[in-house]
């Protein structure tokens, strides 16, 4: 795949799959399982792959190969793999690409879902992981060893929207040749593209703010064209692909993904400025907020700072739970990315299983609450926010 000269909104809008003799202007549903063939030559051909060209949804379809299409120009990668959701992303890209006995280089600040794959799943088939604390990069190399293949990072972290450099990752992953990965759900491929970094393989969660709107699931792998090949053959013999429907949702969103974006952003750092200043908040984490720790960084590497603010309230667990209980517009969800704003208290309720010293490994710390900024008004999110600090 060649990157062309238009600009990222043109490609979000303007990518699409050839149009039918009905000349229709947006891009139809192929809600079919299976595709025909003219002869039995034609069948050989390509079940052979003498031929590109769709036979059956679980490998390949319309709708889902528009969607990769968008999200490759996007991440200026050369192929992709469409998936069920964000998870079947991960799992499979590692399953893909992993042998018995083979060793991962992690940071810890990981989706749990994630770190569940790690710790308990992969071992099964004798694939471990060592973690590096995120906030202590120079120790990466130290846990690398001949078996190490995979290099794995978030950037920013969920939940607490830690930025690591994504350079130093692919300087690492180019010295020890290493297969780096980088998951961008957080910032979208409008905000980062980590293969200008040295990434080989970008997932995403498109679930989250690719859709935006908080309707559909789905997940995608982008890369280096070799990877994905492994990738693709895994997934058509194992079956995770994403639906017609959902991709076609998907490629619909791309297209004001931007426009977004943006919007989320600019609420998201008011809210964050709000926090900021606000009493009953010890700190506030925002990526480009001039306090963040990895504010230089972010700045290097993203183009705004993302929609999620994670602020730490004073009183702990219990004031977290208060606060859960007084928020009145905002929504309480486990999800995020949407045009509602969603508040999440992880050591309360998504973490909670987590002992407390395995929580602030990863900077959870009893107080912390996870801000998803929706698109309403900011003034009314920032209102709800507020009242709900004094209650």
């Amino acid at each position: 795949m060649t990157m062309n000269k238009k600009q990222f909104e043109t490609e979000a809008i303007r990518t699409q799959i050839n149009r039918t003799e009905f000349l229709e202007h947006t891009s139809p549903l192929y809600l079919t399982s299976s595709f025909v063939f003219e002869d039995a030559e034609d069948m050989r051909a390509s079940f052979s792959e003498e031929k590109e060209r769709n036979i059956y949804s679980r490998f390949s379809n319309p709708n889902t190969s528009e969607f990769v299409d968008k999200i490759c120009k996007m991440e200026g990668a050369e192929s992709g793999y469409a998936f069920a959701t964000g998870m079947a992303a991960v799992f499979s890209t590692f399953a893909a690409l992993l042998n018995s006995g083979d060793h991962i280089v992690s940071a810890r600040s990981v989706f749990g879902s994630t770190h569940s794959l790690f710790t308990k799943y992969l071992p099964k088939w004798n694939i471990e992981t060592s973690y590096f604390n995120i906030n202590e990069p120079e120790t990466i190399e130290g846990f690398i060893t001949p078996k190490t293949k995979i290099l794995f990072a978030e950037s920013p972290t969920n939940p607490a929207v830690d930025i690591i450099d994504l350079e130093l990752l692919g300087s690492i992953a180019k010295k020890h040749n290493l297969i780096l990965v980088i998951d961008n759900c957080f910032a979208t491929p409008y905000l980062q593209q980590p293969i200008k970094y040295g990434a080989h393989l970008v997932i995403h969660s498109a679930t989250k703010l690719i859709d935006g709107q908080g309707r559909v699931l789905g997940g995608v792998t982008v890369g280096n064209e070799d990877l994905i090949r492994e990738i693709y053959l895994f997934a058509r013999n194992t079956g995770p692909a994403l639906s017609p429907f959902n991709a076609w949702t998907l490629s619909k969103s791309l297209e004001t993904l931007s426009v977004r974006v943006d919007k989320h952003c600019e609420n998201a750092l008011k809210v964050a400025e709000f926090l900021e200043a606000h009493p009953q908040v010890n700190w506030v984490k925002y990526p480009f907020l001039k306090s963040h720790p990895q504010y230089k960084v972010a700045k290097k590497q993203m183009k705004l700072g993302g929609n999620i603010v994670a602020f730490e309230i004073k009183g702990g667990i219990e004031a977290g739970r208060n606060f859960l209980n007084a928020i009145k517009m905002c929504s309480l969800s486990a999800n995020l990315g949407d045009t509602r704003t969603i508040v999440t208290h992880p050591a309360s309720t998504t973490h909670s299983g987590l002992a407390e010293a395995d929580r602030l490994v990863v900077n959870i710390t009893d107080g912390l609450v996870r801000v998803s900024v929706g698109l309403e008004h900011v003034d009314d999110v920032i209102g709800d926010l507020k009242q709900a600090l004094h209650t």
